[in-house]
């Protein structure tokens, strides 16, 4: 025997994604070319509590040179023993080496770079994402080499699942001693949709073969490090002057997403809220030791703020023709398929006030909370709209047409009077202090999702303005800007905010007014009507 140890592959990939094809096509590739392999699964608990995992055993010498031997293969992946690990998703990339089963030493860790959220990392009322450059750390501390790139992507533009993407790296890293053409015949003898596989499995076998041929260069070169996969997006030049090099790359997203909601008067405007901010921090920190930090801040919070979403918005998105694109992804959707997509909406009073004039919103908001009074349900108008249909694509093309009618809408004059609050009081409080405006500049993650969860990040931070950024009770400028952060904290982790109001208890200023709730009267159907 040339070699008395098989090659050892993990795969790790979430529901839905082809773990078990990938499993299958491998072992079908060794057979075909003469090997003596052997495959078992171990299920997760669920689509994101855990992967499903599949371990690959291959012996390298074909079985003909053996003698009649058989080699013993195991059924389970031994931690540190692995010479390579492939997994669809980030993160469980890097559990699947904090179970050790990835060594520094022998380990090539094929990941993809996409990341698909956990239920915790939903749940959170801030962000509760894990830091993607920290896993990217791990990965690369804990592997002799590493390639992670976007499969996900790889996979939708090809119009096939992950699984062709993952076949195709694991050919172009030479784990295997399998030729390409043996893993093309293995998915062309799978049958229906060959073609968008062969596709996928082209474009990981590409990264990986052209990340290989360039790795001994790269080490000499750039000491292991990565290549930045793209520059930062320009701005427009006049833009581009009015603000630092530290701004620009958050800045040219937050432009962009305002020219796209509203307009160029719309992003002229938010450019010049911004001014305002960074001439404040200026004033207060001349030499730029901060590097911008509240100017940065701001110009991730206010665009999103300026760009809530509303039925035109909702109407907007559902309407583009990169969501259509994208559902036919997903569906794989085949040239003789057809496909109906239905959206469901329910919007209520709420929605409809939003683009009326404030006078007109009043009275009819007024309406619908006496019905309420009366035990009745909100008002709402459930819709079933066929996006594949003409008539229900032009309903929504309509809709979304009525841009221009937003900023005479009461929704839109209340939100623009509560940003500039805030605003105005970042920039105050920046000028005498410049750890109180950052405090009060990061506050604006509070603005989040929409109906009572949107209204009640609201009254949040306008309550901490209200209160902590002006409060006499702080015998120094310190003192107030860690009330501030230990508020934003509490409200971010008890969406109740019980925990936000003994903050502001212990800080020494108010805590939230208990808002009234009407009392409903509801007539009992089984009750008997007295004679």
């Amino acid at each position: 025997m040339k070699n008395q140890q098989p090659i050892t592959l993990l795969i790790c990939a979430l529901g839905g994604e082809g773990g078990g094809v990938l499993s299958e096509w491998l072992m079908d590739t060794a057979r075909a070319c003469g090997f003596a392999a052997q495959s078992t699964s171990i299920p997760g608990v669920a689509q994101r509590t855990g992967a499903t995992t599949y371990y690959v055993e291959v012996f390298p010498t074909p079985l003909c040179e053996l003698g009649g031997k058989r080699p013993v293969l195991s059924l389970y992946p031994v931690p540190g023993n692995l010479d390579a690990l492939v997994s669809s998703e980030l993160l469980e990339t890097t559990r699947q080496i904090g179970n050790s089963m990835s060594a520094a030493t022998r380990t090539r860790v094929i990941s993809a770079s996409n990341r698909s959220f956990t239920t915790q990392e939903r749940m959170q009322m801030s962000d509760g994402r894990t830091d993607s450059a920290t896993l990217l750390e791990i990965v690369r501390a804990h592997s002799r080499e590493h390639h992670v790139f976007d499969m996900g992507e790889m996979a939708r533009s090809s119009g096939t699942i992950v699984s062709a993407v993952m076949l195709g790296a694991i050919a172009g890293s030479g784990l295997f001693p399998f030729p390409r053409a043996a893993y093309e015949a293995t998915i062309r003898a799978g049958g229906k949709g060959t073609e968008a596989s062969l596709r996928g499995f082209a474009s990981g076998f590409e990264v990986l073969d052209s990340q290989l041929s360039q790795a001994r260069q790269v080490q000499q070169l750039l000491g292991d490090e990565e290549v930045p996969s793209s520059a930062t997006p320009s701005l427009p030049a006049d833009v581009t002057a009015l603000f630092p090099p530290q701004v620009h790359a958050l800045l040219v997203l937050g432009h962009e997403r305002l020219l796209d909601y509203q307009g160029p008067a719309y992003a002229a405007r938010y450019v010049k809220r911004l001014q305002q901010v960074l001439q404040a921090e200026r004033a207060s920190d001349p030499a730029g030791a901060h590097s911008f930090a509240i100017t940065l801040e701001m110009t991730r919070w206010l665009a999103l703020w300026m760009a809530f979403d509303d039925i035109v918005r909702v109407a907007d998105l559902k309407s583009r023709a990169q969501r259509w694109a994208r559902v036919k992804g997903e569906v794989k959707l085949g040239d003789a398929d057809l496909l109906q997509v239905y959206d469901h909406f329910k919007p209520g009073v709420p929605e409809f006030a939003a683009m009326l004039p404030p006078g007109l919103a009043q009275r009819v908001t007024q309406w619908d909370r006496a019905r309420i009074n009366r035990g009745k349900d909100p008002w709402a108008l459930p819709l079933k709209i066929g996006t594949h249909s003409v008539l229900g694509m032009l309903a929504l093309r309509t809709l979304a047409s009525l841009k221009w009618l937003r900023p005479f809408g009461s929704r839109f004059q209340t939100e623009q009077a509560l940003i500039d609050q805030w605003l105005a009081s970042v920039v105050t409080t920046t000028r005498a202090d410049w750890q109180t405006g950052f405090e009060l500049a990061q506050c604006g993650r509070l603005i989040k999702g929409y109906g009572s969860t949107n209204e009640r990040g609201k009254d949040n931070l306008l309550h901490i303005i209200e209160h902590l950024a002006t409060s006499q009770n702080f015998t120094s400028s310190d003192e107030r800007a860690l009330a501030i952060a230990a508020a934003r904290k509490a409200a971010l982790a008890d969406d109740a905010g019980q925990a936000l109001d003994r903050t502001l208890v212990q800080h020494g200023v108010a805590a939230r007014p208990v808002k009234a709730q009407p009392i409903r009267w509801v007539k009992n159907p089984h009750m008997s009507k007295p004679r």
